[in-house]
């Protein structure tokens, strides 16, 4: 039970405390869960802060309490549900095979159950503290892992407080990236590379408005993943690659060797009227941004399909989801040499 990118800690359960038909000491991870994430803005941490480095970490630690105290409520109403609520779940072999009037509470502690401590806008944060970049390999890049480690360091502390698996985690903050956003212009007003889109970046993402190759994307962000050992995935946006095979094995196997976990968005779209498969144009249809077919100049939107990933999900047609800026900023200028 967890999302495309949560990841478990390694097991450390010493006795076989779901009763599963397979448990093997040291090595259990089917059925194992996830109790929840609560998501810290960074930005907001920074903005807060006014830019002194002092209160920065000291808001920083009051928030990451916060959601600690947010944790503990949710796991507080977890303790001692039985499994009788769920006995797909509790007591068939979904997430355990626990007898009748058992309660759930020895598999959220002991290292069963993980709780994440989710985080956001890394980019933004690091930005407005030190007017660099986390991806400069200087200045920016030791503040943001210096943050990534202070999120690591509290969860050790939690975990080892009170013997519950907290991780730092990469949010899928999905429609939270708009809110996140929208609440900081509402108390900090615009300001530019942090606030001055509606949307903030994912995690420790490097910003899709950074012209940068997609080696240097993953050597990057694989040292933000070693931090972030509740979940984390990178993404590399690219263009049409039907013609180009070979440059996606090669950062195939380049992911492979390098990062942890990561992705490669490509275009996929088809046209109705003439079969055309490839990457559609984006066009200005007074005013909108609107999308068409590069070979037979189709923008009936009924006989198109038109697949891109937005938020961690494929999307098709989503022209009509109010995200015009972001999808003008991710695809409109991309060819096969720029890769987001």
């Amino acid at each position: 039970m967890k999302t495309c990118r949560s990841f478990l800690t390694p097991d450390r359960t010493k006795d076989n405390l779901a009763n599963a038909n397979n448990w093997v000491y040291g090595n259990k991870y089917w059925g194992r869960f996830n109790c929840g994430v609560v998501t810290i803005n960074l930005p907001d941490v920074a903005l807060s802060s006014g830019g002194d480095v002092d209160l920065f970490w000291q808001l920083l630690n009051e928030r990451m309490e916060l959601c600690h105290k947010a944790h503990k409520e949710r796991l507080s109403r977890l303790f001692g549900t039985v499994s009788d609520v769920a006995p797909i779940l509790w007591q068939h072999g979904a997430l355990a095979r626990l007898k009748s009037g058992e309660t759930i509470d020895k598999l959220i502690k002991n290292g069963y159950a993980t709780v994440s401590l989710g985080y956001a806008g890394l980019y933004e944060c690091v930005k407005y503290m030190t007017g660099h970049s986390h991806t400069d390999g200087d200045v920016g890049e030791r503040f943001g892992l210096e943050i990534m480690q202070a999120l690591s360091d509290v969860c050790d502390k939690w975990k080892n407080d009170e013997n519950i698996d907290y991780s730092p985690y990469g949010t899928p903050i999905e429609s939270t990236t708009y809110k996140f956003a929208k609440c900081l212009q509402d108390r900090f007003g615009v300001i530019r590379d942090v606030t001055d889109h509606n949307y903030i970046t994912n995690s420790y993402h490097v910003n899709v408005r950074e012209e940068i190759d997609p080696f240097t994307k993953l050597q990057i962000e694989s040292r933000f993943q070693k931090l972030s050992a509740g979940g984390f995935i990178s993404y590399i946006e690219s263009a049409n690659m039907t013609n180009n095979i070979e440059a996606l094995l090669q950062i195939i196997k380049y992911i492979y060797h390098v990062i942890g976990y990561a992705e490669i968005n490509t275009k996929s779209d088809y046209c109705h009227v003439c079969g055309y498969e490839g990457e559609f144009e984006i066009f200005d249809n007074n005013g909108k941004l609107d999308w068409r077919c590069p070979s037979c100049g189709n923008t009936n939107h009924s006989k198109m399909n038109i697949t891109r990933r937005v938020c961690g999900y494929l999307s098709t047609n989503f022209f009509n989801q109010g995200r015009t800026q972001e999808i003008k900023e991710r695809y409109v200028h991309l060819d096969d040499h720029e890769i987001r």
